[in-house]
């Protein structure tokens, strides 16, 4: 074979060889992460692993988000803004936060909008330069609250609220909307403790609040780790079934307890739904498509004795990743 043609069969099989390699390398450069993203929780909770397996659908449907998912374990400001200031930093392009307290996170929150599309979850911040909120309507989830309250205590009574923080837009507005359903009728709220998420003094509040009012007829848990406390508690104290109880959110205790009949009913938010809509919507307005001209509203549920086994298996399988 002469020189040419051997020069011309290389030639060949090189392109031959090369070419997927050359395919492999532009696909990976059509995959390549093109947005970074954040998703930021108010505490360390299993509500919130429900929301993070709906960023990572979100994750996967997109093929282009790089996901930053961010837990403050001790749920406190402090952390929380510790937290935003490391996506600053990480140059995370959209960043979606459930503010711990609205009133005094005002100026991170803003210098995080100075630096990337700012949406909040879950709890809203609306004096700030956010662009939109997704999450629930926390003053219809707390009437609707107080009209389960009404169902589960006929004959009337005097009820305790317990929460982490009511400074927090999220608390405030459920109690809101807790007052508003009570009021004129014959459930009467005597008082809100609180717990700076701090769980042990959770199980405390509850525990005083059913020595110091002997006759107390109920209970309403407003953050999702309160649904346990409560039914830890009223268990201790031997009032199951004498005390009703109403919670929100799907933490594993309240479930069993809702499923017992310990638990009147929980209010289930979607927080699979918080997930994937926060990082579907901050992709899709960094894509040029316009921001929501309002609040962004998922509804929520009641779960009873009667759906709690359907709702069960509905959840274990969110938590999968499902």
């Amino acid at each position: 074979m002469k020189r040419s043609g051997w020069i011309l069969w290389l030639a060949l099989w090189a392109s031959i060889l090369v070419s997927p390699l050359l395919g492999v390398s532009c696909r990976r450069e059509q995959t390549a992460k093109r947005y970074k993203l954040a998703f930021i929780t108010n505490n360390k909770s299993d509500f919130w692993e429900i929301a993070r397996a709906g960023c990572h659908a979100a994750q996967q449907d997109l093929g282009d988000v790089e996901l930053l998912f961010r837990m403050p374990a001790k749920g406190t400001v402090e952390q929380q803004d510790d937290i935003l200031r490391e996506m600053i930093h990480l140059g995370a392009q959209g960043v979606a936060v459930s503010p711990i307290d609205h009133a005094r996170q005002g100026q991170i929150l803003n210098e995080v909008a100075r630096h990337a599309l700012l949406i909040t979850q879950d709890s809203d911040a609306p004096e700030s330069n956010r662009r939109c909120y997704i999450g629930t309507d926390n003053e219809a989830a707390g009437r609707q609250a107080g009209e389960l309250l009404k169902q589960a205590l006929p004959e009337g009574g005097t009820v305790m609220a317990f929460v982490g923080k009511t400074e927090s837009p999220n608390a405030s507005r459920r109690i809101h909307g807790l007052r508003g359903a009570l009021d004129g009728s014959n459930v009467r709220l005597i008082g809100i403790q609180t717990d700076d998420t701090d769980r042990a003094r959770a199980v405390k509040n509850v525990a005083d609040a059913l020595d110091k009012y002997p006759d107390l007829a109920g209970v309403v848990g407003l953050w999702s780790y309160n649904g346990p406390a409560i039914l830890n508690a009223l268990r201790s104290a031997g009032k199951t079934g004498q005390v009703q109880a109403v919670c929100f959110d799907e933490e594993d205790k309240t479930l069993e307890g809702v499923r017992t009949g310990e638990i009147y009913a929980t209010i289930v938010q979607q927080p699979r739904e918080f997930g994937y809509l926060s990082i579907q919507l901050m992709h899709d307005i960094l894509d040029g498509k316009p921001a929501p001209s309002g609040p962004v509203i998922v509804p929520t549920l009641v779960v009873d004795k009667h759906n709690v086994d359907a709702f069960c298996k509905q959840t274990d399988r969110l938590r999968q990743g499902g």
